[in-house]
């Protein structure tokens, strides 16, 4: 985005090396570009989530589903992926943002309010499938893998974690807590409190006499967990993940009840 023909002239000297990708625009199209690049992104995380709870109410299995939408070179693969929604410093804002740029100048938003709706609500549909799995939260001890927004970050604004805990912490449950990176970022949000809250040196500490487990940030490293020592730690072997990180057979296989996003 520029406003002259010499910060035209300076930027293009700038970016030759990138010559084919080049596009020059005005302020405001610039700003634009960034607002609805991160809000389309946006809505294709809220678009899958949705057909995730459409598939657990029927027999169809969300990954295979956006597997085959990503086929089409129109759709393609990358944020087809179900589970907590997004967070971060950039789509909650920049959707937000576009909705009040477009409010104000009296363009109706609806479409992407409701994207932001149900990205909002998939924290509650979490919760419910915690509730389902132990029926009272109450004095429950929860391990809670992963704290920041993504992975390879200590980034935890607008975290999914922070409304987990939020939520779970208003339940009365008690939770033990986890993250490779984001764990100090967090206890300027939740205090370390035992037995409310407790963080943790390793997944395994946080698994410790559980009667839960929930995977919020899809770190590798909880991929390749030993599962059944997980389970030995364990009071109940349940695990519910957030991120779709296993396959529901193989880890059902180990003896755990778990719950997921739209697969069976």
């Amino acid at each position: 985005g520029v406003e002259t023909d010499r910060a035209r002239d300076v930027l293009d000297r700038i970016y030759e090396p990138f010559r084919d990708r080049l596009l020059v625009t005005n302020i405001d199209t610039a700003e634009l570009i960034k607002h609805a690049s991160n809000s389309f992104l946006a809505m294709k995380i809220s678009y899958i989530n949705m057909i995730s709870d459409l598939c657990e109410k029927t027999d169809a299995d969300v990954e295979q589903v956006a597997l085959g939408m990503g086929l089409d070179p129109r759709i393609g693969k990358p944020f087809l992926k179900a589970g907590l929604g997004y967070g971060g410093s950039c789509f909650p804002k920049d959707i937000q943002a576009l909705v009040k740029i477009g409010e104000d100048l009296g363009v109706d938003m609806n479409l992407l309010k409701e994207a932001d709706r149900v990205n909002q609500a998939r924290i509650g549909n979490l919760v419910n499938k915690i509730k389902n799995a132990l029926w009272i939260l109450k004095d429950k001890t929860i391990a809670v893998l992963g704290l920041a927004f993504k992975p390879e970050t200590d980034d935890i604004r607008e975290a999914s974690s922070i409304k987990v805990i939020a939520e779970l912490l208003k339940e009365g449950s008690h939770l033990r807590l986890y993250d490779p990176k984001a764990a100090e970022n967090m206890k300027g949000v939740f205090p370390e409190e035992p037995p409310r809250v407790t963080y943790c040196r390793d997944p395994y500490r946080a698994a410790e006499d559980s009667h839960a487990l929930l995977i919020v940030t899809e770190w590798d490293e909880f991929r390749s967990l030993d599962l059944p020592r997980i389970r030995g730690l364990m009071k109940n072997p349940i695990i519910i993940d957030g991120r779709n990180i296993y396959d529901p057979a193989e880890v059902r296989g180990l003896g755990f009840e778990y719950y997921c996003a739209g697969r069976k």
